[in-house]
Parts: structure tokens; C-alpha cells; sequence
């Protein structure tokens, strides 16, 4: 399909500031484009996404963070029309090969909404689920899982004499922290994050943010967020993109003190966005 776009943001190459050879990376995105129906959403989006680190998506809205976000795990597949062009390699697999089991790569993927999504039904049922999905049924193994996961998540503590009670009753920061630790129960290779904190306060924001510093090293993880202070404090590598481009990607400290490309230096200092 052509190529189309603004000339002005077309003529810009990525400048990149981290390596985008194999090594140390879980991820290979190489000229990842994405239509829905005739409109285009993402243009030859390449970079390379490094192994235990947490990589940070910024960008106004619109500007298709979260639309490649949903791509890592195939989730743009349930909306009709959706066309792809491209690779996506995790590990070296290209995931929009033919004959991928979509279902199983999503399970190598955990997922954590901008919402907090609990299921109605207890907070240890709510952390086994995936577990119970793939035929586990070992109470001991279920208990286990359980408690690992909600310790991995920091939720341990707050609510180990309250295992069985509907997960509903949960305070939102907490819930999030729950969907966190249902993601991570599946022991997961990457964790998706579209906008995790959006939704919470200032507290329960700041303890979503240390928890992604614990599980910084555990996981790969790539956030979507709209708030630049937040990814600031808590990524390793920050991609910022623009009317579906991605414009510029490296360290994340370099990414906003001394940026290289004009366009990403006038967002991260706020003149638009």
C-alpha cells in the first residue's frame, strides 16, 4: 500500500540512541505498518525492545502508541479490517507468520488495561484464572501461584486474610495491582501497560510506579502513558511517536534532556500535545 502522511513528518527518519541489533533484545519490530480499513495508523515503526528493561511509549493523543502496543499481542486482530505490513519478531519468531497460534502467544504476553478489570469472583480466582484456563486444577499449586503472584504485584500484605472475598470489594489502586498480579501469574515473558495509572489517584499512581520498579529485571515491560513525568520515573528506554511514526526512541534520560529531533524536544517541554 503507498506510503502516505505529512511531507514534513514523512522526510524524518527515527533517530535512534540505543542499538537495534539482536542482542540484549526480546523484541524486533522492523517496518511495522498497520491500516484500519483504508486509513493508515502506524508507518514502518521499527526498533528493537530490550530484554528486562522497561520501555516507555509517549506521544499526543492519536498518535498510535497504544494502536502498536495492541499489535505486540495481536489484540488489533478482534477489529475488522484491520491490515498489517511488516515483522514483529519476539525471540526471533515473527508473530504475524502464518499458521501463529494467536491464543498462545498471548499468553506469553500479560496484559494490564488503563481500567482496572477485575473478574467478579474472588481475589484468588481472579489471580489462578489464567492458571485454571490452561486446566490447572492443583489446589496446591493454585494456592501457591496465588500467593506468588500477589506478592510479586505488592498486594500480599493488604489482602492475604482476604483471599476469598469478591475482588470487586477492592479499592482501584488495588484492583490494578490485582490485574497486575493476574498478568504476572502466567509467568509471562513481556508485560503490556496501556496507561495503567490513568485511572488513580496520586497514591495509588505512586505505588503502581514502584511496583513496575520491582518488576523491573523479573519482565519486559512496555508501557503506554500520557503522562510524561510518569515515564520519566519509570522507564529504562522511552519511544516517543507522532502521527503514527516514531520519531525518536533511546534512553530515556537522553529522550528528555537532549533530544535530537526538534519535534520530540517541543513535546517533552510541553508546546504541544
Amino acid at each position: 500500500m503507498p506510503e502516505t502522511g505529512p511531507p514534513s513528518v514523512r522526510s524524518e527518519g527515527t533517530i535512534y540512541h540505543v542499538k537495534r541489533g539482536r542482542e540484549g533484545t526480546v523484541m524486533e519490530i522492523e517496518d511495522f505498518c498497520l491500516w484500519y480499513e483504508l486509513a493508515q495508523a502506524l508507518f514502518n515503526v521499527s526498533m528493537g525492545v530490550e530484554k528486562g528493561l522497561v520501555t516507555a511509549l509517549i506521544g499526543p493523543s492519536g498518535c498510535g502508541k497504544s494502536t502498536l502496543l495492541r499489535s505486540i499481542n495481536r489484540m488489533n486482530d478482534l477489529i475488522d479490517g484491520v491490515k498489517v505490513s511488516g515483522q514483529m519478531l519476539v525471540e526471533g519468531f515473527d508473530i504475524y507468520g502464518p499458521g501463529v497460534d494467536v491464543i498462545a502467544l498471548r499468553k506469553t504476553m500479560g496484559m494490564v488495561f488503563q481500567k482496572p478489570n477485575p473478574f467478579p469472583m474472588s481475589i484468588t480466582d481472579n489471580v489462578t484464572y489464567p492458571l485454571k484456563v490452561d486446566g490447572i486444577t492443583d489446589k496446591r499449586v493454585l494456592a501457591q501461584t496465588a500467593e506468588t503472584a500477589l506478592k510479586a504485584a505488592a498486594l500480599w500484605d493488604e489482602v492475604k486474610d482476604r483471599l476469598h472475598e469478591n475482588a470487586l470489594g477492592l479499592s482501584g489502586g488495588q484492583q490494578q495491582r490485582l490485574c497486575i498480579a493476574r498478568a504476572v501469574a502466567g509467568d509471562p515473558d513481556v508485560l503490556l501497560m496501556d496507561e495503567p495509572c490513568s485511572a488513580l489517584d496520586p497514591v495509588a499512581t505512586g505505588k503502581i510506579e514502584d511496583l513496575i520498579d520491582e518488576l523491573r529485571g523479573k519482565y519486559t515491560i512496555l508501557i503506554v502513558t500520557h503522562n510524561m513525568q510518569q515515564a520519566a520515573r519509570v522507564s529504562d528506554n522511552t519511544a516517543f511517536m507522532y502521527l503514527g511514526r516514531l520519531i525518536e526512541y533511546g534512553l530515556t534520560s537522553t529522550i528528555f534532556t537532549n533530544p535530537r529531533v526538534e519535534k520530540t524536544m517541543e513535546y517533552v517541554t510541553g508546546r504541544f500535545g
